[in-house]
């Protein structure tokens, strides 16, 4: 059971951060959902998950991005994980920004010094099943996004889960990170020298081999972003993608960099793309 901890009111919804015991990590998480005015226990909401970068956790994107509005206007919930395990205490988990704490890279670690590193299991099953608590919420129609790592996880999960999330979406997403410094890092770390088990954690590899519902994914990068070139690699998913039931809108904005600035600018795009794809759902 999710313990509240924090409440503030914002666009006529209310923004509540939560605290649980995590079985799947080994350890308490937190996590904020926006539940907009019009949920209610008689006419729950449906959600979109959020799904954060580097260094970041559930409260970067509902503090600084102005997402609450937009999901207040289209009735939709928005739930904001944290990116890693917290408190595990494993050597050499705090010593990079980019491996291990603040960057659980929404994988499951097969090393075993990272085996509590199951951030998938832990966004695909475990976090859904504490969210049954809260009977506003319709969590049976289900969108994702996210922002960096985040939107690699977005990415990720939503080709590896088609039948969880009726839309995706990602900003300035780590695409292909098996050919990446990010992901490489990462990847050998969580998952070791077998370049077929990184296969499954690289939306790249992941959207050559889709079988799943025709799926329109939004893509929002900026030009100016100073890891477009050498980390991010979004024009090489969208070739990946052409010939499959994936369409990729590949939205290149001038001018805007990596950060919640750039965000907060297009965040009612993705917005509006899940709200489309749940009210027809």
């Amino acid at each position: 059971m999710a313990q509240e901890q924090k409440a503030a009111k914002i666009f006529g919804g209310w923004n509540r951060r939560y605290k649980h015991t995590s079985d799947v990590l080994g350890c308490d998480m937190t996590f904020t959902v926006f539940f907009p005015p019009a949920a209610t226990e008689s006419k729950p909401a449906p959600v979109l998950y959020f799904l954060s970068g580097l260094t970041c956790t559930d409260e970067n994107v509902t503090t600084k991005s102005g997402i609450q509005r937009k999901a207040a206007e289209e009735g939709i919930a928005i739930i904001a994980p944290d990116t890693s395990p917290r408190g595990l205490k494993i050597e050499g988990d705090s010593e990079s920004w980019d491996f291990g704490e603040g960057a659980g890279f929404y994988l499951n670690a097969t090393q075993p010094k990272w085996k509590q590193y199951r951030m998938l299991d832990y966004i695909v099953k475990e976090l859904p099943s504490v969210l049954k608590q809260f009977k506003q919420l319709d969590l049976s129609k289900a969108s994702i996004t996210g922002h960096s790592m985040g939107g690699h996880g977005a990415l990720t999960i939503g080709l590896k889960h088609p039948d969880m999330y009726q839309s995706i979406s990602a900003f300035s997403p780590i695409s292909n990170p098996m050919n990446v410094p990010w992901g490489q890092k990462a990847f050998s770390g969580y998952l070791g020298d077998d370049k077929e088990t990184w296969k499954q954690y690289d939306a790249t590899e992941l959207v050559r081999k889709y079988e799943g519902p025709p799926r329109n994914i939004i893509i929002t990068v900026g030009t100016k972003d100073d890891f477009l070139d050498n980390q991010l690699k979004p024009d090489v998913f969208a070739m990946a993608a052409a010939g499959t039931n994936v369409s990729v809108d590949l939205k290149l904005q001038e001018g805007y960099d990596h950060s919640y600035f750039f965000i907060s600018s297009f965040i009612d795009d993705h917005v509006a793309h899940a709200a489309r794809a749940l009210k027809s759902s």
